[in-house]
Formats: structure tokens, C-alpha cells, sequence
């Protein structure tokens, strides 16, 4: 095996074994999953496993189909009106395509953070309270509030907000703002969490702070992450999947993605022969 660049040896010591590796319950299974936009094929034949309370990152360059499969966990490809899905993905066991699933509560399930910091134009409280009222999960305002407080808390918000509720969460930081779409998501309580290059815009110390909630956050959900760090991936995940030119070219732990590819082109991109 070729030598890593300088630096990649310290930046695994940074990574999390999953615990029980081997016993892991997956949660969600991919097979056969391609993805069609008009005539051009964007993603092909991807099977995967992945594993219920663990972080898996798909790294991979830009326009390798990474948010593509991503999107179609929670068949948020269905509002594009040129994507078309093949195959399958199921969560515990259940196919998402199911035509008795509704893609609201779907989507409620698996949450979603995105890129760029969207708060919704209201105040931190109703960016938090939207989701819970609008899904019935609350049948008081105190409830509601429990709800509130609770993902606040869960993602690390509520201190530097518990006297501003009623002001804008567009008014906050690029971080806090970040935390707030977590705290968003979680307050439906999902038990899949995706997310699509959530650090891309945030400072160091922002992304230090999402990063700590990511792990935090796995031992009660199943996270994706997006991420074009490598450095980020190994921080965070117990898995890794290598996606390019639309395929997925392996998935195995972290440790022996970073240490130990099984594909060339894993280790070309890894090495910064190309990306």
C-alpha cells in the first residue's frame, strides 16, 4: 500500500471504534438503488448496510452521487419531476416506497439537516415547536413547550437561548443557527438523522460543537453524514462509503478505509491524487 499524506496517520487517531461492531442491527438496507434524472443516470446500483446507532459518512468528490443516495432515504428525490429511483431501501425492515407509508411521516422519521443554516423565518421557539404541532406529537402548550426545551437541550442550544425564545433564529450565529435546524429535526423525534455537508459553512469552533452533537446524538439515532473532509469523516463516523462517478466503490469501517483500501481508486482519493 502507497504511504498516506503527512498528517493522515494523526488524523485517525481521531477515530471512534463502533463498539460490538459485529453485533451491530442494521437499520437501514439499501439494494440495487439507481437514480435517473430525464435521460442521465446520476447513481448506480448501490447495495449497502447501514448500521442503527452509528455515524456513517459518504465521502467522495463533487458530483459522485453522494446527496443523491442521500436524498433518496428520504425520498426527497420525489419533488425533483425528472428523478426517477430504482431499486430498494428499507428502514427496520420496512420498504419507504410502500405505498401505505406516508412520505410526510417519512420524512418526520428521517430527519434532514442541510448545508447551508435555513431557520425558518419565525422565532427560535416556532422553529423548534413547527414540526411537533404540525404532527400532533403534543396535546397541551406545556407539552409543546417540554418538546421545545428538550431539543434545545439535546442540541446544545438552550443556554445561549433560554432568554431569547421569542427572538428571530435568523438572528443567531452561523453555528447556532446550524444547532437550530438540529434541534428542529430531533424535536419530531427521528430515528434516522441525514446530513448533507452540515459544517461546510460554519467556523472551526462552530464545527467543533456540531461534531461533539453528532456523537452525542448517535446513541439514540442512525446518522449519515455528508462530508467532503476527510479529517471530519474520521473524526465522527464508525463507517465510511467511497462513492465515484456515481457508484458506490466500497464501505467498511473507518479505520481500515483510511488505513487499508481495498479499491485504488479509494486510495487515490484519499491520498489527494484527485478529488
Amino acid at each position: 500500500m502507497q504511504q498516506l499524506p503527512i498528517g493522515a496517520t494523526k488524523m485517525l487517531s481521531t477515530v471512534k471504534p463502533l463498539l460490538a461492531e459485529t453485533a451491530a442491527e442494521t437499520k437501514i438496507t439499501a439494494r440495487g438503488v439507481s437514480v435517473f434524472y430525464g435521460e442521465k443516470q446520476a447513481l448506480f446500483d448501490v447495495d449497502v448496510d447501514i448500521p442503527k446507532n452509528s455515524v456513517m459518512a459518504f465521502i467522495g468528490p463533487s458530483g459522485c452521487g453522494k446527496s443523491t443516495f442521500l436524498r433518496c432515504i428520504n425520498r426527497m428525490n420525489d419533488t425533483i419531476p425528472i428523478a426517477r429511483t430504482e431499486g430498494t431501501i428499507t428502514i427496520d425492515g420496512r420498504d419507504i416506497d410502500d405505498p401505505e407509508l406516508d412520505v410526510v411521516e417519512l420524512r418526520a422519521r428521517v430527519g434532514m439537516v442541510f448545508q447551508k443554516p435555513n431557520p425558518f423565518p419565525k422565532s427560535i421557539y416556532e422553529n423548534v415547536a413547527y414540526g411537533p404541532r404540525i404532527h400532533g406529537l403534543a396535546n397541551s402548550k406545556s407539552e409543546l413547550d417540554g418538546i421545545v426545551e428538550n431539543s434545545l437541550r439535546r442540541a446544545g442550544l438552550m443556554k445561549e437561548v433560554h432568554d431569547r425564545m421569542n427572538e428571530p433564529g435568523t438572528g443567531l450565529s452561523g453555528g447556532q443557527q446550524q444547532r437550530l435546524c438540529i434541534a428542529r429535526a430531533i424535536a419530531t423525534s427521528p430515528d434516522v438523522m441525514l446530513m448533507d455537508e452540515p459544517c461546510s459553512a460554519l467556523d472551526p469552533i462552530a464545527t467543533a460543537r456540531v461534531e461533539e452533537l453528532i456523537d452525542e446524538l448517535r446513541e439514540s439515532l442512525t446518522i449519515i453524514i455528508v462530508t467532503h473532509s476527510m479529517q471530519q469523516a474520521a473524526r465522527v463516523s464508525q463507517r465510511t462509503a467511497f462513492f465515484h462517478l456515481g457508484k458506490l466503490v466500497e464501505e467498511s469501517e473507518t479505520t481500515t478505509m483510511f488505513r487499508n483500501p481495498s479499491d485504488q481508486r479509494t486510495q487515490d482519493y484519499i491520498t489527494g491524487r484527485f478529488g
